[in-house]
């Protein structure tokens, strides 16, 4: 009985010391995937919601661990004078709670973040901010002693303050304009200074966050940051486009066999003085109009040369993307490819393909798909 007695609590506590490292990345994983699936292929006002609640419960308790001797430290002293809870958790400090659910707060954000800004990017320099997102997200997992240093605490919430700011300006006012994007980074860090000074105790160092804001406004000016929450549902180049009750009917080039996951190619055989056809598909939210401009470029001499650039307008709000196609005719050989863009010349998309002048059709390597 006495062995059984003393057994027991030592089989607790190092199922509680394990657990302590599983849980985080059980969390990680999980929260990853939720996120994945919940916020899918669009950006929804109740997702905007539920991200400003977590930054508002990360401010209170960062108000909180900022006092000399704040109620949440009270709070986690009183759970530790319980002589039953120190026996079973004594190598889980209950006085660190607030800090892991910093943690896990800023781990969310920056999970739903990294996820919203990889489905609304499909380029290479957009990819950029995408991966210090992901680097940032998987990082976040090993900083649970840093949180104590409050200049990591600052320069998180700043970081997502801003970003969750880039979003809701959109929403809020129903464009997509760079001065959107310039006057909501600048409120987010504002938003993060004013709590700082705000604070019992000026703790840790707010300049990272002015940096950070200064570092993502030269990054959308260097058209690194997509124009968020527009998102990419699909580009198709095609020899035709019909429109249709049912849809959009397009013949595109059969891709080869090899490339099973596809049905189109990114390789074109025209005639001289045919024409082809760009067609896109861009989800916008409810209420946000702008104009989207489809640049054709060619490569000329190593370099991208602007052929033509037509647009049409664009109203948000249709759950599959708002359609829309350009054309351009007598499309010489070589290299080309569409820009996907807004009327500030922000790129949502970049469609790259070939062209081949052949004087024979052969209608065998077609086919029609529809959008």
């Amino acid at each position: 009985m006495t062995i059984s007695d003393h057994s027991s609590p030592g089989r607790l506590s190092r199922l509680l010391a394990r657990s302590r490292m599983i849980l985080p990345i059980s969390f990680f994983v999980g929260g990853f995937v939720w996120d994945a699936i919940t916020i899918g292929k669009k950006v929804a006002m109740s997702d905007m919601v539920i991200f400003a609640l977590y930054l508002l419960v990360a401010a209170l308790l960062m108000h909180q661990l900022a006092e000399p001797y704040s109620s949440v430290r009270r709070l986690g002293e009183r759970l530790l004078n319980w002589q039953w809870l120190q026996n079973r958790v004594s190598s889980w400090p209950v006085q660190d709670w607030p800090y892991w659910i910093l943690q896990f707060l800023f781990g969310s954000l920056l999970s739903a973040l990294f996820i919203l800004y990889f489905k609304s990017s499909s380029y290479g320099l957009a990819w950029v901010v995408t991966l210090i997102l992901g680097v940032l997200l998987v990082a976040n997992e090993f900083m649970e002693g840093e949180y104590r240093r409050f200049s990591l605490c600052w320069s998180m919430f700043g970081l997502c303050s801003i970003l969750w700011c880039n979003f809701a300006f959109p929403f809020v006012f129903g464009s997509v304009h760079a001065i959107w994007f310039y006057l909501s980074t600048l409120l987010g860090a504002t938003v993060t200074y004013v709590l700082y000074q705000r604070a019992p105790r000026h703790v840790g160092r707010i300049w990272p966050v002015w940096l950070i804001a200064g570092l993502l406004m030269l990054a959308y000016r260097a058209d690194m940051i997509p124009p968020v929450p527009l998102v990419k549902q699909a580009v198709v180049i095609a020899y035709e486009l019909e429109k249709t009750p049912e849809g959009y009917w397009m013949t595109v080039e059969k891709s080869p066999w090899w490339q099973f996951w596809r049905v189109d190619s990114d390789h074109f055989y025209l005639q001289p003085g045919q024409k082809l056809v760009c067609f896109s598909a861009v989800f916008a939210p409810q209420g946000l109009q702008t104009k989207l401009l489809h640049d054709w470029q060619k490569k000329v001499g190593g370099e991208w040369v602007s052929v033509s650039t037509p647009g049409f307008s664009l109203t948000g709000g249709r759950d599959s993307g708002y359609r829309g196609y350009t054309y351009k005719s007598n499309v010489t050989a070589g290299e080309w490819r569409v820009r996907i863009q807004t009327s500030t010349r922000q790129t949502i998309a970049v469609h790259t393909f070939t062209v081949s002048l052949d004087t024979e059709l052969d209608v065998q390597h077609r086919a029609r798909i529809r959008y």
